[in-house]
């Protein structure tokens, strides 16, 4: 019975290692400096990511939350964005400013 136990589980563990990495696979590269690309930038807003999927994604841009205090400075270089979150505090809009 022992015998038949050991290939089983290490099938499992194989098979559920394998799972792991499609989805590490599946996380986009980051993209770094400032937002140039819009369409890309709003296809990933539309996903409705978190704020940490936000700053995986997008590590340079500064992103403010509901709440959060900034300064007044007007930005033109789409590095700080203003998101709107749902209930579940997942980004669902915002602006750049």
């Amino acid at each position: 019975m022992h015998r038949l136990l050991a290939p089983v589980a290490l099938a499992m563990v194989i098979a559920l290692g394998g799972c792991q990495d499609m989805t590490r696979a599946a996380a986009p590269a980051p993209v770094h400096g400032y937002v140039t690309d819009m369409k890309a930038f709003d296809a990933f807003i539309a996903t409705h990511p978190t704020p940490d999927q936000f700053h995986a994604a997008y590590p340079d841009v500064l992103l403010v939350l509901p709440g959060s205090v900034t300064t007044l400075e007007l930005r033109m270089n789409n590095s700080r964005y203003y998101a709107e979150l749902d209930k579940d505090g997942r980004i669902v809009g915002g602006r750049f400013s």
